[in-house]
């Protein structure tokens, strides 16, 4: 989602780098404890170093409400995208406005996923199906990268959330029956939105035909008149995984090739990659990981050790640099640059920027669930959270 965001004045571009920073330090302390900041992994160093917390999108927001409680702060700035917003201001206090800083920071994998589009696959479906006679329940998962809308409309059909940590744990879940135990012989399709890379390898994982038992519905041939997404309805009845067809614009960058390449020139390079990384590339990994498990790793590698990592650049970079004071050496699996764009438009200007109204007790850009999409939305995440810890997907180390 690109909302509209107003030009900020010139005069937040012509600050050197020290005083920008030194002004956002000023504002972060006349807000005191009102002000919690937050910083996604992807971020740049620049931003990271004002931030309260960092971590992933799910993680960041589940810090802030607890530290909301805690402190009694009234504004969250999350330094992200706006579906992370959207899961902060589903998960803080009532009252709290999350703020972020540049509207036009949204996700492109999101928005592959349209509410209006996922209702529409989701009628046509029942439909295609009950006119085949088949008895059976599907059963919709979300990826946490997804709007609220994608989060309320799998909440209110029985569905869950799931992170690329819980993946393995929330599919298991969802193979059973979800909320209702699966009646002996019934079928349990699952619809996987919106990311198609972490709901394939999630089904190859637990042992699912992805050749042949996990079609791909696109919202995009549907609109040219294909009324299942390109599968035909014999693909739907067979299906077991039903994946819709997004992806991450920085995973998707990295290629089989690029593994081959470190194997014939690096073979003491470990390959870790995350799961939004297509399953051709996961083949070939030696690791695979959420972004939470791929720093851990990283964190506990041991000295000497040698490391390619598929994921974001200004994490890989980060990791790097904080690595070889140990002794282990980090780079990313390819020397194309893997950035999340959209996460960039977040800067120093803008955060400045906001801060400055808010001394003023303006709250510019809050990010606001809809009321009707909230409840289902959070049954979503609850159902998710209620599974308890995470788990890591596909992993193969120490196999």
């Amino acid at each position: 989602m690109q909302l509209w965001q107003p030009q900020i004045p010139d005069r937040y571009y012509a600050l050197s780098a020290e005083d920008i920073a030194d002004a956002i330090t000023a504002r972060r302390d006349q807000l005191g404890s009102d002000l919690i900041i937050l910083g996604h992994h992807y971020q740049t160093d620049e931003v990271i170093r004002h931030a309260d917390f960092t971590g992933d999108s799910l993680k960041l927001s589940q810090l802030a409400a607890e530290e909301v409680q805690r402190r009694g702060a009234k504004y969250i700035i999350f330094c992200g995208v706006h579906f992370m917003a959207e899961s902060a201001d589903l998960l803080a206090p009532e009252g709290t406005s999350v703020i972020l800083p540049d509207l036009s920071a949204g996700c492109s994998m999101a928005d592959m996923a349209d509410y209006e589009d996922a209702v529409e696959a989701w009628d046509t479906m029942h439909q295609t199906l009950a006119g085949m006679g088949w008895k059976g329940r599907i059963i919709p998962i979300t990826y946490v990268n997804s709007s609220a809308a994608i989060k309320a409309f799998v909440g209110a059909r029985g569905g869950v959330c799931c992170t690329s940590g819980n993946a393995m744990r929330v599919f298991e879940w969802a193979l059973k029956g979800g909320t209702k135990p699966a009646k002996k012989n019934e079928d349990i399709k699952l619809l996987f939105l919106p990311d198609q890379h972490l709901g394939r390898n999630t089904s190859a994982a637990h042992g699912i035909d992805v050749a042949n038992r996990a079609p791909l519905y696109d919202p995009r041939q549907t609109r040219k008149g294909e009324p299942l997404g390109g599968m035909t309805p014999e693909q739907l009845l067979d299906a077991k995984a039903i994946l819709w067809a997004g992806h991450c614009s920085v995973h998707k960058l990295f290629r089989p090739e690029h593994c081959d390449e470190l194997r014939a020139t690096d073979p003491d390079m470990t390959i870790m990659v995350h799961p939004e990384c297509s399953k051709e590339v996961v083949d070939k990994s030696d690791i695979t990981g959420s972004t939470e498990a791929i720093i851990e790793t990283i964190e506990q590698a041991p000295p000497g050790s040698r490391w390619a990592v598929g994921t974001e650049i200004h994490l890989v970079n980060r990791l790097a640099k904080a690595a070889a004071e140990r002794g282990v050496f980090v780079r990313i699996l390819s020397d194309c640059q893997c950035l999340c764009t959209t996460m960039y438009r977040i800067d120093e200007p803008h955060l400045l920027w906001v801060l400055d109204h808010l001394v003023e007790g303006k709250v510019l850009n809050r990010v606001q669930v809809h009321p009707e999409a909230r409840g289902p939305a959070l049954e979503s995440l609850h159902r998710m959270l209620a599974l308890g810890d995470r788990q890591a997907i596909g992993t193969k180390l120490g196999a």
